[in-house]
Parts: C-alpha cells; sequence; structure tokens
C-alpha cells in the first residue's frame, strides 16, 4: 500500500489482531503463503524481470540467478523442511530433576518489520519474508523506495497472491521508515547500510525491539600466485563474477578489493583485463550483461572515488563512465592509497582496487587491522594460508575460491559480525531468526528432594554440592548417612 499520512496505527492494530487470532500459527496457513510465493514467481516472472531492468539494467538471465531463481530454492527448502522446523525438539534432563520432562517449542515472535534493499528488491525482500512467514508471524514489508518500479511490483504482487490481513506492504521514503520505526514491532529486520543501521537499531531499542541487522563492509579477497593454469582460469572467471556480476558491483558480499604478492599484481592485472573482455566485450556497456548504477547519487559519490587525488593516476583498466546511462565500465585500480575514500568505504559499484604486500601471509594482518567485513574470500590452495585466514581473521563467512555462491546455501547461516551487522538467517536460520525457542518443563509429584529447601543445615549444603556436580553416589551416600558432611 503506498504511505499517505504515515500513521500506521491502524494497519498494525489490524495485524494484532491476526496474530492474536491463532491463524497465522497454523501450519496450513504457512504452507498456502508458501506456495502463494511460489506461484508469483511463477506467474510473474516477466513483470519482475521488467521491473528490475528498469531500476537496475539487470539482464533477465542475471534476475533470474540472483532474485528469481533463489528465492524460488528457498521457498521450497522452507517447505520441505516447516514441519520438522515447527517440532517442538527434546531437552535432555539431569537426574537430579527426576521425574520431569523438557522441550524447546518455537513460537513466532509476533508482529515484525522487514525493510529491504534496492540492490536486490525481490531477494532481499522475500528471503527474510520466508523465514517470518515459516515462523508463524504477521509481517509489515517496507521496500527500497530507490528502486521504485520494483517497490511497486512488489505491492501488487504480494497483494495478489498472499494474505493480506497478515502480510502489508508499505511502500514510500525516509518519512514512511522513520514512522515506521516509531511504533512498537515484535522483531525488526534490516538489510541496508551502516548509517541507517543505526538509525533503525536506535529507534529500536526505545521497545527494546530485537533486531537483525543485515549490513556489508569492504570485503577482501586474498589472491595467491596460483600455479595452475586451470585453477587461474577459473579462480580469474570467478572474481570477474564476484565483482561486477551481480548487479554491478552493488551488492554487500560482492568483492570489495583485492590483497596479492606484488610480484605476481602485474600477471592478475593482466588475466582480470583478459576475462572481463572476455565476460562484457570491449564496450561493456552494450553486453547488457553488467547492471547500472541505481541513481544519480551514487553514480556521482563513485566518480568522486575515482577523481581524489593520487587514485586516478591508480586506475589500471577501464574508468570510463556515462552519466546519462549511469554506467561505469568494470575499474581496476592497482595500489590507490591506502588513505583515500576508495580504500576506507565501501565501494559498491565496479571498481576493484588491487593492494600488494610483499608477502601473502601479510594480507591477514591487513584486514585484521580493519573493520569485520561480512565476508572474507581466499583464492589459494595453500592449506597452512587458508587455516591462518580462518584462525586470525573475523568475518560474517569466509569462502575459498569462490565468491558469493555461499550465499545460495540454504544450509549456512548468513549474517554479519561487527560492523557488517548481527544475526543470521537463509534456511532454518531464517525460521530461527523470526522464532522464540520456548523451554518447556513438566515434572511429576513422585519424588521431591528435600535439601533445596529451609530450613538449612550442612548436610543440606553437602546434598546440594553433590546435586548441582552431578554427583548423585555422593548425594545417595550423604542422604543415607553413610558419608560424613566433611568428606
Amino acid at each position: 500500500m503506498e504511505a499517505t499520512g504515515c500513521d500506521f496505527e491502524g494497519e498494525l492494530k489490524e495485524l494484532r489482531k491476526v496474530f492474536n487470532s491463532g491463524k497465522t500459527r497454523e501450519a496450513s496457513w504457512r504452507r498456502s503463503q508458501l506456495q502463494g510465493i511460489l506461484s508469483l514467481f511463477k506467474e510473474r516472472e516477466s513483470d519482475i524481470f521488467k521491473a528490475l531492468n528498469q531500476d537496475l539494467g539487470k539482464h533477465h538471465v542475471e534476475a533470474y540467478r540472483d532474485e528469481i531463481g533463489t528465492v524460488i530454492k528457498s521457498t521450497y527448502y522452507a517447505l520441505g523442511n516447516l514441519k520438522k522446523w515447527m517440532s517442538s525438539k527434546r531437552a535432555k534432563l539431569t537426574l537430579a530433576s527426576f521425574p520431569s520432562s523438557a522441550k524447546l517449542v518455537p513460537e513466532p515472535l509476533g508482529v515484525v518489520l522487514i525493510i529491504s534493499s534496492w540492490n536486490f528488491p525481490f531477494g532481499l525482500s522475500f528471503e527474510p519474508l520466508i523465514g517470518a512467514i515459516s515462523a508463524g508471524n504477521a509481517v509489515i514489508l517496507k521496500p527500497s523506495e530507490l528502486a521504485p518500479t520494483c517497490s511497486s511490483v512488489l505491492a501488487n504482487v504480494i497483494r495478489d497472491y498472499l494474505d493480506n490481513s497478515a502480510i502489508k506492504v508499505i511502500e514510500g521514503g525516509p518519512h514512511v521508515g522513520e514512522s515506521l520505526l516509531r511504533h512498537r514491532f515484535d522483531k525488526i529486520f534490516f538489510t541496508g547500510g551502516a548509517r541507517v543501521g543505526e538509525t533503525v537499531l536506535t529507534a529500536a531499542a526505545k521497545f527494546l525491539t530485537p533486531v537483525t541487522l543485515e549490513l556489508g563492509g569492504k570485503c577482501p579477497a586474498v589472491v595467491d600466485s596460483i600455479s595452475s593454469s586451470w585453477d587461474r582460469k577459473i579462480a580469474m572467471k570467478r572474481i570477474i563474477w564476484g565483482k561486477y556480476g551481480a548487479c554491478g558491483g552493488q551488492a554487500c558480499i560482492a568483492i570489495d578489493y583485492i590483497l596479492t604478492e606484488k610480484k605476481f599484481a602485474p600477471i592478475l592485472v593482466e588475466m582480470l583485463q583478459k576475462y572481463i573482455k572476455k565476460s562484457f566485450g570491449d564496450n561493456p556497456m552494450e553486453s547488457h550483461s553488467i547492471a547500472r548504477i541505481v541513481n544519480k547519487k551514487h553514480f556521482s559519490r563513485l566518480k568522486g572515488l575515482l577523481e581524489e587525488p593520487g587514485v586516478e593516476s591508480s586506475i589500471v583498466f577501464g574508468g570510463k563512465s556515462d552519466e546519462e546511462n549511469l554506467f561505469i565500465e568494470p575499474t581496476i585500480l592497482l595500489d590507490p592509497p591506502l588513505d583515500a575514500l576508495i580504500m576506507k568505504e565501501e565501494i559498491f559499484g565496479p571498481l576493484l582496487p588491487i593492494i600488494t604486500v610483499e608477502s601473502i601471509e601479510e594480507s591477514v594482518e591487513f584486514i585484521r587491522a580493519r573493520p569485520k567485513p561480512l565476508a572474507v574470500y581466499g583464492f589459494t590452495n595453500n592449506e597452512n594460508l587458508q587455516k591462518k585466514m580462518i584462525s586470525e581473521t573475523s568475518s560474517g563467512s569466509i569462502t575459498f575460491n569462490d565468491a558469493i555462491i555461499q550465499y545460495v546455501a540454504d544450509t549456512l547461516p548468513f549474517g554479519g559480525v561487527g560492523g557488517s551487522g548481527f544475526g543470521r538467517y537463509h534456511g532454518k536460520f531464517s525460521f530461527e531468526n523470526f522464532s522464540h525457542q520456548k523451554a518447556v518443563m513438566v515434572r511429576g509429584y513422585l519424588v521431591d528432594f528435600g535439601f533445596r529447601y529451609p530450613p538449612w543445615n550442612n548436610k543440606k549444603l553437602q546434598l546440594l554440592k553433590s546435586g548441582l556436580r552431578h554427583d548423585y553416589v555422593s548425594l545417595v551416600l550423604v542422604k543415607l548417612g553413610l558419608k560424613s558432611k566433611r568428606d
């Protein structure tokens, strides 16, 4: 729905009423909504293709790979596992609690708010939505106004395919988001930049609302001097895709910059140039295989990164741009100044700095000295280097010999750490993100241990010590008077 007066009290009241009715808790409702998502993506595929092309210039093959296909995959995964996820899990108890039983019962949180991002407007809306629905919540989805066509299509298709009494889309700009945040939710899930993430966290603190922040950061790729020509070829193709192939580098887990040895840098630059041309041709804009910059503001920001003193002279490939078409060609920079903005801010575009080190092991300290990224990539077959990167760097994830591919694995959690965000989702982790694992314990009256009650004496102290240590032999001996309280 289009926000008008920005007073959402009525919508929230309706959602709470529906949630409190128990409707969204029913397995049949959850399944019907997931089936609705499948129907939506199968029947409205062409509308989604057109919207993504209009807002971001995405080729329909890229759009299917990154947004439609991944959502369909995730929905099928949720449908196939929903019964297991919803089931209570038995919890073990100690002998001291006999006779009793315990279990963990997943319950929905309530009414949740999902604020999605513009770079993958369908994928980053539906991935958390699948988790929220699977967990049995009522939902408000606020898509990004920076992809207006996609936002409009999202609102229309969700209205046509999902239960509008429990799942609502509210469109609008920052003022709408700010107004929504003035209300109490049972969970907020935000995907976007750190600055807005701080605003979300501050607003949520007023109500002690739990928050998941999916942010970003400068994701480095450590590229070793790979000896095998076949491995080098595959590595270059995957690096090109990991930088330019997902929304033209406008992705939170895109490779932000490369670390490599100084002696290997010329070979690396030459090979990257070769495979950029193979992927996008001599004139990448004419290939229609690379997305354009989302708007003039971001275009100007990226141009500004290149025009900073000392940066322009580090360009070794590309650098051309077309403001009218919001296009910047794939660009490689070699050793730009480390104090330049391009090496301080998340790039979020088709600019790829290469930073050289004397020894590849130095790259680990380089990463450690900077804020924790959402992802770290290592292109190396050196097992010692892999172990060093795993043990001595911290990031949301680490992937070797590929990039971005970890995002599509339903069995791996996706999320950041430190400045790159907190909370995780995908697959069962999405279900858990929007659930509370309620502890349920049932006791019988047959056996009761009197040492837990006053009046106190030293024998009860000894019994408590034995019981809490799970030392059941001593417990019985003290109880029978066969073991001294001083033993």
